[in-house]
């Protein structure tokens, strides 16, 4: 089972370090091979440039593809795998194209594992563990009314003017800035078209309590039923979203006001001009926070209320963002190597020795990972 891991970048390197030195057979694939030896030479000398065509002639029955590419090479590389008999793994959202193939996967006995990064990947094990935990509590009852809320940032461990820092392509964020979302807010569906339009203050559960701005994130609704909600729960708050230093949202105003209706060209102009005034220095420390938070409520009074905190920075290990994004892959790979995946699209998952074995590894990436019983 020969793992093709495509793409070497910033947030690639240590889970694909972590497979090699596992002793896992691993081909590195990456458009610019000087790259590559550069991120792992050290390790491997099976080093490629990529090429689909090369990739899909080296491919052999039960091999394992990671996408690290952008978005749009995973169903192409997907379809790859499933054809030769081989699996695929990426972090990114399952889009509908990917949903797609769910039938001649399952068919084919190909496992295609996604949304097994940090946002979405960790908070997907959280919230299961946190579902599990209430759902075999006393205070379980379909009477109850629930309010869930994960929110994710990366943030600047040292915190700038703007707010903020970039480790990943600014245009990125800012088309971001341009996407609808669903949540629920109070019983009702609540439907924004700008991120600004939803952001409130969210207090985290930190060792020193901190106050966020936070704001929902693409379509929370279908998440209801990926974390075993109930359909006939009593769902009073239902939000993932995003998490941002306080007094970001004065600080990108000017953004805000250009960024809805800035043609691809001006975006880009943005873009370039943001990441020089505002991207990590060598060695700067990066910050990763995620909150995943689910309370019980009955008759006005709180019964059950849990949450899981974590709080992780860059080190001499790299950068927080990138050991988050990865090595949960790294997991994943490693799943579907012992068929602990079944065969079809799936997102992380949800048995709770995958859940509890994974969310033991993220405890060593993180400086602070807590679940807080906030009744305790």
């Amino acid at each position: 089972m020969t793992v093709h891991w495509c793409g070497t970048g910033l947030s690639s390197i240590p889970g694909l370090r972590r497979l090699i030195e596992a002793g896992h057979p691993v081909t590195v694939w990456n458009r610019t091979t000087d790259k590559a030896r550069a991120a792992v030479g050290d390790l491997t000398d099976d080093i490629r440039a990529f090429d689909p065509d090369a990739l899909r002639a080296a491919l052999a029955k039960d091999d394992i593809v990671v996408s690290m590419l952008p978005g749009d090479w995973h169903v192409t590389l997907a379809d790859m795998a499933i054809d030769a008999g081989a699996h695929f793994v990426s972090s990114s959202y399952i889009a509908p194209e990917m949903r797609a193939l769910d039938a001649k996967a399952r068919e084919a006995g190909a496992r295609l594992v996604n949304e097994v990064g940090l946002d979405p990947g960790i908070d997907h094990l959280m919230a299961h563990a946190l579902v599990a935990d209430y759902t075999s509590s006393s205070a379980f009852s379909k009477e109850n009314e629930l309010s869930f809320l994960s929110y994710c940032g990366g943030v600047p461990k040292i915190a700038n003017a703007f707010r903020y820092k970039f480790s990943w392509a600014p245009v990125g964020v800012l088309k971001a800035l341009r996407s609808p979302s669903r949540s629920i807010r109070h019983f009702s569906v609540l439907e924004v078209n700008r991120p600004w339009d939803a952001l409130t203050r969210y207090d985290a559960p930190l060792p020193s309590p901190e106050a966020f701005e936070v704001y929902p994130n693409r379509d929370s609704l279908p998440f209801m039923a990926e974390y075993g909600f109930g359909e006939d729960w009593k769902v009073k708050n239902f939000v993932r979203g995003t998490l941002r230093l306080n007094g970001w949202a004065e600080a990108w105003k000017d953004i805000f006001a250009e960024a809805p209706n800035a043609t691809d060209a001006r975006l880009q102009e943005i873009a370039d001009r943001l990441l020089a005034e505002n991207s990590y220095k060598p060695d700067e420390p990066d910050r990763v926070v995620l909150c995943v938070d689910l309370k019980a409520e009955r008759e006005g009074e709180t019964v059950w209320h849990k949450s899981y905190v974590m709080d992780a920075w860059g080190d001499a290990r790299g950068t927080a963002m990138a050991r988050l994004v990865s090595v949960p892959v790294s997991l994943a790979v490693e799943a579907v190597m012992a068929r602990e995946m079944a065969p079809g699209v799936h997102a992380a998952p949800s048995d709770p020795k995958l859940v509890g074995r994974w969310l033991d590894e993220v405890q060593k990436l993180a400086q602070h990972l807590m679940v807080v019983d906030q009744l305790a």
